[in-house]
């Protein structure tokens, strides 16, 4: 072979069988480099099963609803239950029949910059995704479990098409739509993950731009979530209008 090393390495990049002519030849290769990149391909081309077995697995809910006849599938879930700040936020995700995107999972299982990768794919993905947002105002007013429903059915309205099938995780809601409840399902279905996703990305959006409105707070870097450098800014500076006031720690301030 008279490639270089480096030569090799861009080549491997593009090459997606393990039947294929020039990773059969490098494998002959006597070079420790090259050796080396042969090995790095056989442990990348493992993840990228793993991941593609895992969301195969994750379409069981999906493929147990078409075979009932349904065909528009939305997968919900929340975000924004537990912090002491900012809104609640739901997803509503349709995604195409025929999507892929290996590696999806629960939004908490992935780091802010795969989250952020992700949520590109799953808009590319999707044949519609709505978003409701309950501020602190009406979750002070309803309580947060009332908060969420609103957020999801919020949601749901916002989405371009009806569904017809709901996938919720672990949430039951009083609107007349089939839906099933899945404990853990952001875990457990493509459709609630991606909605995860979709959800969480927003949120945090959202209070990385009020973190420049109040910085002193801290909101980019705990999420409104009630942290030790969240809870002494609060004892320092006193609540804000997107603090939930009928959360205790924040309640105690007043």
């Amino acid at each position: 072979m008279t490639l270089t090393t480096k030569e090799v390495q861009q080549k491997l990049a593009s090459i997606k069988s393990e039947d294929d002519p020039f990773l059969l030849e490098c494998k002959k290769d006597s070079r420790k480099g090259v050796q080396q990149l042969v090995e790095k391909w056989y442990k990348n081309e493992e993840v990228e099963k793993r991941k593609q077995q895992q969301f195969y697995s994750m379409l069981r809910y999906e493929r147990e609803a078409r075979t009932k006849g349904y065909r528009l599938l939305a997968g919900i879930d929340e975000v924004g239950r537990g912090p002491l700040a900012g809104p609640v936020v739901a997803s509503a995700v349709i995604l195409k029949e025929d999507c892929y995107i290996p590696g999806l999972t629960d939004s908490k299982q992935l780091t802010a910059t795969v989250r952020e990768h992700y949520f590109e794919l799953i808009k590319e993905n999707a044949e519609a995704i709505g978003i409701g947002i309950v501020s602190p105002e009406i979750i002070d007013h309803i309580n947060i479990y009332e908060a969420t429903k609103l957020a999801m059915t919020e949601a749901i309205k916002d989405l371009k098409i009806d569904p017809d099938y709901l996938l919720l995780d672990a949430m039951k809601l009083d609107i007349p739509i089939d839906q099933q409840s899945i404990i853990k399902g952001d875990a457990k279905s493509v459709s609630i993950a991606a909605s995860s996703v979709i959800a969480k990305v927003t949120r945090d959006r959202m209070m990385m731009n009020l973190a420049h409105e109040y910085p002193q707070y801290g909101f980019d870097k705990h999420m409104g979530y009630g942290t030790k450098i969240h809870l002494e800014a609060l004892k320092q500076y006193g609540v804000t209008e997107y603090h939930r006031k009928s959360f205790a720690p924040v309640k105690a301030l007043l």
